[in-house]
């Protein structure tokens, strides 16, 4: 077993990493004068944080997605990064199980392309490759920032059932395990993560850990304004996020 002097310094040395990585991602955007992430640096700020997402790498060219695909697996997903466009299905920017190289280089055309096309004034980074992940319930969770209480944390079904249904819970930041537990029981779909006829039960403590982490990395980061996890994969056992979307706030 390690000395716990040793436990507590590697504890800090990890801290003080995912600080810089906190600081560099969000700096770098500020330098750039956006207040809107791409998904390739959200997920870097959420996992340097310890909390679970699809990674996702950023490729400028048909090539360079290609060989990221090769080395993370297929099949993989592409969506298009552009500060400009933000509802990247809606234009054809995203393409979803390619399996192979050829393949995601004509995907790679195609999105650019498809942006292009979209918003001829919108500059585009590139493509954001990641894995396809294995399905499971969608939830989604996110934080919005309210003007008389502060960052509010909301969790629910997610997916296209969030707009539907509405189904949603609400607390305010900082939140305890228990909040964690009262707000995914409260929601009306609740029994579909108990497993709904017959399916195998979500890992509820995963979820809890996942609103938890979220809770103390909003704390830690108070110039998020807005941030958005749909889906999230809850699986029998663990969670993952799937997409993220991360809003700073307005420079003062």
């Amino acid at each position: 077993m390690l000395p716990l002097t040793l436990i507590r310094y590697m504890d800090k040395m990890r801290q003080l990493m995912a600080s810089a990585t906190s600081n560099g991602i969000i700096d770098q955007a500020r330098s750039e004068g956006r207040t809107v992430l791409s998904e390739v640096e959200a997920k870097a700020l959420l996992a340097s944080a310890g909390i679970p997402v699809v990674e996702a790498k950023l490729a400028t060219t048909a090539d360079d997605a290609a060989s990221i695909a090769d080395d993370i697996g297929y099949p993989v997903a592409l969506k298009i990064v552009s500060a400009q466009i933000t509802h990247k299905s809606d234009v054809g920017g995203v393409v979803l199980n390619v399996e192979n190289a050829d393949a995601v280089r004509t995907a790679f055309g195609e999105i650019t392309e498809a942006g292009t096309k979209a918003d001829a004034k919108a500059t585009i980074d590139g493509v954001s490759v990641q894995r396809m992940a294995e399905p499971g319930v969608e939830v989604i969770t996110g934080m919005t920032m309210d003007p008389q209480f502060g960052p509010v944390l909301m969790f629910g079904l997610g997916g296209v059932l969030v707009e539907v249904l509405k189904d949603v819970a609400f607390r305010v930041v900082p939140i305890t395990q228990r909040d964690a537990n009262q707000m995914i029981h409260e929601i009306q779909g609740f029994p579909i993560l108990e497993g709904h006829r017959g399916a195998e039960p979500s890992d509820v403590a995963a979820l809890e850990r996942l609103l938890v982490q979220l809770s103390e990395f909003i704390e830690a980061h108070p110039d998020i304004a807005e941030l958005d996890l749909n889906p999230v994969f809850a699986y029998p056992k663990g969670a993952v996020a799937v997409d993220a979307r991360i809003v700073l706030a307005e420079p003062n």
